[in-house]
């Protein structure tokens, strides 16, 4: 479980970015919700601790356990859709002593590595009918808990993660070439559907958000909030309003952006940070998505690799929909900011991450 390590293989590049970009957040959250400020530093200061101390526990130890790992991310996932906690239609939290937990954060994680586990094990047939089968079969299963909840875009970011994992393994390029061919103008035919409301498997509330996406002038009561967003992101120029200002033509300030503190965070650092700031934290997700990558390259063995660029999938792909979402380039979905936006069972999740990419920094491969 525990091994010796060489502090020099310890990346700890990785760990200032995520701690820099993490502190960035707490000031934020505090700008954007001042209640919550303190808990999304307890967050931080625990996250890091469970971060090294992740970091310090063998992934090969870990992935013994795959089966339990994906078991346990069902039943967490079945408990929340029978016990969970009813907020406006959607059951996504589970509450534990008073502190709500959300089940399908911590799945993105257990998945990362449950699949790093199994298409390591069939490495040299996962382009066969059987191993592809099975795994989607799999992945089905967690889905298809995930968006009974409903939550539509964590199911979104999760099937792009497990497609990330699946090509990293080592999927052919005709099946990609084949799968491209096909999703393509499905997804037009199905956008088409969407539109003309005749496609019965979204709810009411989401077609909504896709039609105000598109035609926010015939839809202003829903499309207010993704707009009130641009706006305020525009509104900072080049060094933004300042961190906590009480300028009276602030959209936060305005309370025109609901609960700004998590999925429209961004919105907040363009309003008080401006461009500069903006791109700052771009900047940081990028490097710790490139950081991620960098140490897969080096990692020992197939799970550690997919386990990095699991990590730099989850992190990168929900980045884009976050800012794609707080500038209006995607409709509007709710999906947090890595290490930015408020909310501790994300954050830690993520902390747990890290920390496995850590891990596999420390055991690199030999030549």
């Amino acid at each position: 479980m525990l091994k010796q390590y060489k502090l020099k293989n310890y990346k700890f590049t990785l760990a200032l970015l995520v701690a820099g970009l993490n502190l960035l957040g707490v000031l934020l959250v505090g700008s954007a919700s001042p209640g919550d400020q303190k808990k999304q530093l307890f967050g931080m200061l625990t996250g890091l601790a469970i971060m090294l101390i992740v970091s310090c526990v063998d992934y090969s130890f870990l992935l013994r356990f795959s089966w339990l790992i994906y078991l346990f991310a069902v039943g967490l996932l079945i408990l929340v859709i029978v016990a969970g906690e009813d907020n406006k239609g959607a059951q996504r939290w589970l509450e534990i002593g008073g502190f709500q937990f959300q089940p399908s954060e911590l799945a993105k994680i257990l998945m990362i590595l449950f699949f790093a586990y199994y298409f390591m094990k069939y490495e040299e047939k996962v382009n066969t009918v059987p191993v592809l089968f099975g795994s989607f079969l799999l992945i089905g299963i967690v889905l298809g808990l995930i968006i009974a909840q409903p939550n539509l875009s964590t199911t979104i970011i999760m099937a792009i993660l497990f497609a990330s994992m699946l090509f990293m393994a080592g999927l052919s390029y005709k099946i990609v070439t084949g799968v491209l061919v096909t999703c393509v103008p499905t997804f037009f035919i199905l956008m088409t559907l969407i539109i003309q409301d005749r496609f019965p498997l979204i709810h009411s509330y989401q077609l909504g958000r896709i039609m105000a996406w598109l035609y926010p002038e015939d839809y202003p009561d829903i499309a207010y909030q993704q707009q009130n967003s641009i706006m305020a992101i525009g509104s900072g120029l080049l060094w933004g309003k300042g961190l906590g200002n009480n300028d009276p033509t602030s959209v936060k300030n305005g309370n025109f952006i609901l609960e700004p503190q998590n999925d429209f965070i961004f919105a907040v650092a363009g309003e008080e940070l401006g461009f500069v700031g903006t791109v700052t934290i771009i900047i940081l997700l990028l490097f710790i998505t490139i950081e991620c990558i960098f140490i897969a390259r080096k990692a020992k063995d197939t799970a550690g690799k997919l386990i990095c660029c699991g990590m730099a999938a989850l992190i990168g792909f929900q980045s884009i929909v976050n800012i794609g979402v707080a500038s209006g380039l995607l409709p509007n979905t709710g999906v947090t900011l890595p290490f930015v936006s408020y909310g501790l069972t994300s954050l830690w999740s993520l902390y747990i991450g890290i920390g496995l990419v850590l891990n596999v920094g420390l055991q690199p491969k030999k030549y």
